[in-house]
């Protein structure tokens, strides 16, 4: 039985501390500090997202409410709602932005042979973005709309283990096609985009990369059919073609041949047409690839629900990142208790669990283990279909 060590500091062994370390120096995150430290920071807003805490004052009471268990958690100082505002409003976001990456390479190396539903050999990623609203008057820096106000969320989804592989936050009038450019593509990975990315010179650049886009052709696409190829009509496709662009700037900006896909969905009751790079998988394979994009979907819906990312604890542009960025690191940091430890509930049962016990003083893996939690992912059964998109 563990007699001094509560379950968030179990959970917090679970991070990298030297690398939290060494993002802090490289943004001088200690410069002029002399008491609240960038750690207890991100402790704090930690604790706020695993708890569900609706504000500063509401972080406050709850720390401090445990002052003889404050100490063991990794704060050196009570818990004051004006120095986590000022800590959050000043700290560079880049801090967390760069301490997430090194808990998402960690995650991938554990989720490196994950399966996500179509047996294939190479890393797949989805990229998609989701709009997170504000009040103008309140964040009018996030310009959006002329009465509203938004960031963006821009995510390249790991299909395996749903990892977060990059993450970008925009603010709201940012066209998505242009995060792109900002991408490290991988040569041999497959790339799962909506149409909202369809720009052909960005697109030749996988090409050009040796990795391979799978997307959904618009209605006024222009090419010419260069081959057929035999398809399998009971599998619901409904032809299979080699295609080059014909447009007058399409075709200077993709010049190499194209692969046009039509797939009928029986359960719509529709037709798609995909378009892709890739000659070598089946063209089934293709249309199950596209419907896997739906995770990226469900990765929005759950982070929104599940963590502090739609009301924020302060209205500058570094404190929504910062708040961005830990509620991130959060997320991984769930991905990576689930797999060390092996455990076989959602991420959501592991946040529910966690959220009633971090002051628990017993070991991480009996509060995880020792009842039979029947918690739900909460997620709707009437989702859906991919395709009714």
């Amino acid at each position: 039985m563990n007699q001094g060590t509560t379950i968030f500091t179990q959970l917090l062994d679970h991070l990298p501390k030297d690398e939290f370390r060494r993002c802090v120096e490289r943004y001088d995150g200690s410069y002029k500090v002399q008491q609240f430290s960038c750690w207890n920071q991100f402790l704090a807003m930690a604790f706020a997202q695993l708890t569900y805490r609706e504000s500063l004052r509401d972080i406050e009471a709850c720390l401090n409410a445990q002052p003889l268990k404050l100490y063991n958690m990794g704060f050196r100082n009570r818990v004051t709602r004006s120095t986590l505002s000022y800590a959050n409003n000043t700290r560079d976001w880049r801090i967390y932005r760069d301490f997430a990456q090194e808990l998402i390479h960690i995650a991938h190396d554990l989720y490196h042979d994950e399966p996500f539903g179509v047996e294939l050999s190479n890393t797949v990623y989805a990229f998609d973005s989701t709009t997170i609203d504000l009040c103008l008057s309140l964040f009018p820096w996030a310009t959006f709309r002329k009465q509203k106000a938004a960031v963006k969320l821009h995510t390249l989804l790991n299909l395996r283990g749903n990892i977060p592989s990059f993450l970008s936050v925009t603010q709201g009038n940012v066209h998505d096609v242009k995060l792109l450019d900002e991408l490290l593509i991988e040569p041999g990975s497959v790339y799962v985009l909506d149409k909202a990315y369809i720009d052909f010179a960005r697109l030749h650049l996988f090409t050009q990369s040796l990795a391979y886009f799978v997307t959904r052709a618009k209605s006024n696409l222009r090419f010419s059919r260069l081959y057929s190829h035999p398809v399998d009509k009971s599998c619901g496709t409904r032809c299979d073609q080699t295609i080059r662009l014909s447009g007058f700037y399409s075709v200077q900006q993709y010049p190499n041949t194209l692969r046009r896909i039509k797939h009928y969905d029986a359960d719509s009751q529709r037709s798609f047409v995909f378009l892709t790079n890739n000659f070598l998988l089946p063209s089934l394979t293709i249309a199950q690839l596209y419907k896997c994009r739906w995770q990226i979907e469900l990765f929005f819906k759950w982070i929104k629900q599940h963590l502090r990312i739609k009301a924020f604890y302060g209205t500058s542009d570094n404190a929504v990142r910062t708040q961005i960025w830990i509620a991130v690191s959060m997320y991984v940091l769930v991905a990576i208790l689930k797999k060390r430890l092996n455990l076989e509930y959602t991420p959501y049962t592991i946040l529910q669990i966690l959220s009633v016990s971090l002051f628990e003083k017993v070991p991480i893996i009996q509060a995880l283990t020792s009842s039979d939690h029947t918690f739900d992912d909460n997620l709707v059964d009437n989702q859906l279909n991919l395709f009714n998109l």
